[in-house]
């Protein structure tokens, strides 16, 4: 996959906010969109987005709210209005004239695909992916399905002193795969974490959701790919998510921690692309 390949959008989100979006592959069919987690970017889906899964569908990435090369306004209402998050979303569908999207999210991105499906509904998805997904937060159940070496970085996540936060991120990302990463891996994703402000992230956390009524009235293709290693959302938050969703699909990965996609890519997307292509009705093959 070439550089050139790549096409870059500046979509209105929810309440006026500018989002920074990617895609390659086919200009028009099938889509995949892809949701990273707090205090990533869409960096985090570099090997799907230059990998074989753009020669059959079209894949989109974004840079959250507050987060990358998105706008980072300051006010709290900002992370914390679910109708926002799910107009940011609803936007980039309606902007690019996605087709049979399939909806992917990780960690937090759980919680944007259900502001998603509780304000738009299922109407313009062909299914859905959650990776290492969280639905819940702010309950006594929520942090039952978080790890507790992640809860305890929470006060550097916040702090505005920049020596704390690096170290809290610089933990973060160690926590988040079964192997060391490379150097180099490690250092961009350390990089793009260090973009978004303290009070991002401090706001992100301050919502309090449980979703379980929006999975419970599921009718769309559920897929939930989770680590079994994962120490920051645990893999009882997949099991809840499989049994609360009808006809919820298993795809554990042994071996691996929070980035499933990350740590084994070609499993990961194989996976991806025959889920996809059942969810959106796929006739012909998938080319790989």
């Amino acid at each position: 996959m070439k550089d050139n390949f790549l096409k870059q959008h500046v979509i209105t989100g929810g309440n006026g906010l500018k989002l920074y979006v990617e895609e390659s592959g086919p200009p028009v069919g099938p889509a995949i969109l892809f949701i990273h987690g707090f205090s990533q970017s869409r960096v985090v889906w570099y090997k799907q987005l230059y990998s074989s899964l753009a020669q059959s569908f079209r894949i989109v990435t974004l840079d959250l709210r507050g987060h990358g090369l998105s706008e980072k306004p300051p006010e709290r209402e900002h992370y914390t209005n679910g109708k926002w998050w799910a107009d940011d979303i609803a936007a980039i569908i309606r902007d690019l004239r996605l087709e049979k999207t399939v909806l992917v999210g990780v960690s937090y991105g759980g919680y944007i695909i259900c502001d998603y499906l509780r304000h738009y509904g299922e109407e313009n998805l062909a299914g859905l992916n959650f990776v290492g997904a969280a639905t819940k937060m702010g309950t006594p159940e929520a942090f039952t399905m978080v790890g507790q070496e992640f809860q305890a970085l929470f006060p550097g996540f916040f702090s505005n002193d920049i020596g704390t936060g690096v170290e809290a991120l610089s933990q973060l990302i160690r926590l988040c795969t079964c192997r060391e990463m490379r150097s180099e891996d490690f250092y961009t994703s350390l990089g793009f974490n260090c973009a978004v402000p303290p009070f991002v992230r401090k706001n992100m956390f301050t919502r309090k959701l449980d979703n379980d009524d929006v999975l419970a009235r599921l009718k769309l293709p559920l897929l939930v790919t989770h680590g079994l290693e994962d120490k920051i959302i645990l893999p009882n938050a997949a099991e809840h998510h499989l049994k609360i969703a009808p006809g919820a699909l298993p795809n554990f990965y042994q071996q691996t921690g929070h980035l499933p996609f990350f740590e084994n890519p070609n499993r990961f997307n194989l996976g991806l692309a025959a889920f996809a292509r059942k969810a959106q009705g796929w006739n012909g093959p998938v080319n790989f």
